[in-house]
Formats: C-alpha cells, structure tokens, sequence
C-alpha cells in the first residue's frame, strides 16, 4: 500500500469539489444581493481650510 495513491487523491478532489458546492449553495442567497447591487459612491470628504495662525507666507521685502 503506498502512501499517495491514486484512489487518495480522487477522493480528496471528490470531497474538495462535493464541499466547495455545499458552500456555494449554502451562500448563494447573499451572493443574489452583493452582485446585483448598484454601485455608490462614497459621499465627498470635507475640505479642511487651515487656520490664518499657521498659514505659512512669504514676507514682503522692503527696499
């Protein structure tokens, strides 16, 4: 009997694909809702204005 035989590996895949479909049909009522869904966009963020105190300007020269 070796270790990693053919019928190992069938079964796995069989049991992988047997589990995948349980999962899929298990969420196939919320997957309805996500992909059928309008997109929206976010609502703009508000511009913040810096206060005058640290408003950085250049000095005037005086000649």
């Amino acid at each position: 009997m070796r270790l990693f035989s053919s019928d190992l590996f069938r079964n796995f895949s069989i049991g992988f694909l047997l589990g995948a479909l349980l999962v899929a049909g298990a969420n196939a009522e919320s997957f309805g809702d996500q992909i059928a869904s309008p997109a929206l966009a976010a609502p703009m963020p508000e511009t913040l204005e810096p206060a005058a105190e640290f408003v950085i300007a250049p000095q005037q020269e005086t000649p």
